[in-house]
């Protein structure tokens, strides 16, 4: 199958034959695994404090008829406070899970291994798969991306494209390639509902297109466009293709990067 190499000005300069990697089929279920071990890597451990909740003078005396015996007493057999001076505090339970300040039955602990495994074949088919989805304008179009103006899949740029250096020229090539609605849409954000916004997270915003390149030398040009990420052709990713597991995100491809793909 062959596809149109776009210019700089959105006009098709040349055609290129697709590799063999675009007629790969899709696999959802592969991608989100992939996906998943992916972001299974970038949790970071944490637990509570292994003596949390055990620093309490706090015991029981367990034998009876004895002075200071602590059974026959009616009540529960649990550790307690022998204060004498604060009487709120005499005989308080301390220590054990179901008393107050006591510590946690089953605390989250670092040990934990968060990672998930995922074998190095299915992974390969997974990013081979994601990389099949953007050429099919049907899951584009699932994913929420505004591409009615767009007619032909996958979208593959004249390397020139990598050379751009700021953010107003990237976003005069969008608008000359017929994404002018996709920019409106990327722009927006939305306040998360819930306590999230109390936790660095206020702002909710959309996954934009994928500038996959040889060379970097756009990276920064990019970084100002919200939702918006370049990604080394050798670097790519299932979760770069297909973020939370949707596939079909928006892409646009050097003629170096499918060079490559070859």
């Amino acid at each position: 199958m062959k596809v149109d190499v776009l210019d700089l000005n959105g006009k098709p300069a040349e055609k290129i034959e697709l590799p063999k990697v675009f007629e790969e089929p899709v696999r959802e279920d592969l991608i989100l695994r992939a996906v998943l071990a992916t972001q299974s890597r970038k949790r970071q451990p944490y637990g509570s404090d292994v003596m949390a909740g055990k620093r309490t003078a706090a015991h029981y005396h367990g034998r009876r008829r004895q002075r200071y015996s602590m059974m026959s007493k009616e009540t529960a057999r649990l550790p307690r406070l022998h204060a004498k001076t604060v009487p709120f505090l005499t005989m308080a339970a301390r220590f054990v899970p179901q008393a107050v300040k006591g510590r946690r039955a089953h605390p989250p602990k670092v040990e934990k291994v968060w990672e998930q495994k995922i074998n190095r074949k299915e992974r390969r088919k997974a990013i081979r798969s994601a990389v099949a989805a953007t050429a099919i304008k049907e899951f584009v179009l699932k994913r929420g991306h505004k591409v009615d103006a767009i007619k032909e899949f996958p979208i593959v740029v004249d390397d020139r494209l990598q050379e751009l250096k700021k953010t107003k020229e990237v976003i005069e090539f969008m608008k000359k390639i017929g994404l002018e609605k996709e920019l409106e849409r990327i722009s927006e954000r939305k306040i998360r509902a819930g306590k999230g916004k109390m936790r660095g997270r206020k702002y909710k915003t959309k996954i934009g297109p994928l500038f996959v390149v040889t060379s970097n030398g756009m990276s920064k040009a990019v970084n100002n466009l919200m939702g918006c990420n370049v990604c080394n052709v050798k670097n790519l990713s299932a979760e770069y293709l297909a973020p939370g597991s949707a596939v079909g995100r928006l892409t646009i491809f050097t003629k170096s990067a499918i060079n490559e793909l070859k």
